[in-house]
């Protein structure tokens, strides 16, 4: 009984290796934060290393993105950081949510919950662990970038309107 059970798993495992997610990578700069927001060479660098798996339409997938269960797996933590936060697509968004994103970056690295312990785990995605002066650009960044929205547009623009 205990090894055909060990022969199904086996053979399931097998089979799932064959079934693929669709990739997240996409050329289509529109709406990326760079569009409109200054973001230095440095910070750009960072940001890719330590954000953009997650939170971009481009994913640079790690070896063992290609065994299932783990695809499936890691194609939904990108789909949910995504939903959080897109820096590809962050100009789409109304200028209310996008100083509640800068406001909600600030916070996630201050707090140190982003990038996630999970992507950093076992030393994978080492250049993701950010330093104290790596946080603190970030932040700076951010906060920079809510004062300018303050500056040049109206603050009632800023907010979510409550219906």
């Amino acid at each position: 009984m205990r090894k055909q059970f060990f022969i199904g798993l086996l053979a399931l495992l097998t089979i799932i290796q064959f079934i693929k997610i669709e990739k997240n990578e996409s050329n289509d700069l529109s709406y990326t934060i760079s569009k409109s927001y200054t973001i230095s060479n440095e910070l750009n660098q960072l940001l890719k290393v330590s954000c953009y798996d997650c939170h971009s339409n481009n994913t640079n997938y790690p070896w063992y993105s290609k065994i299932q269960p783990v695809a499936w797996w890691l194609d939904h933590h990108v789909q949910d950081g995504k939903k959080h936060l897109n820096f590809s697509e962050f100009t789409k968004n109304r200028i209310a949510i996008q100083n509640h994103k800068f406001e909600e970056i600030v916070e996630m690295v201050e707090d140190k919950e982003m990038p996630l312990p999970s992507y950093t785990f076992l030393g994978l995605h080492p250049e993701a662990n950010l330093t104290n002066k790596q946080r603190e650009l970030v932040i700076n960044w951010a906060n920079n970038q809510i004062n300018y929205l303050k500056e040049n547009f109206p603050e009632d623009s800023l907010v979510f309107r409550r219906k």
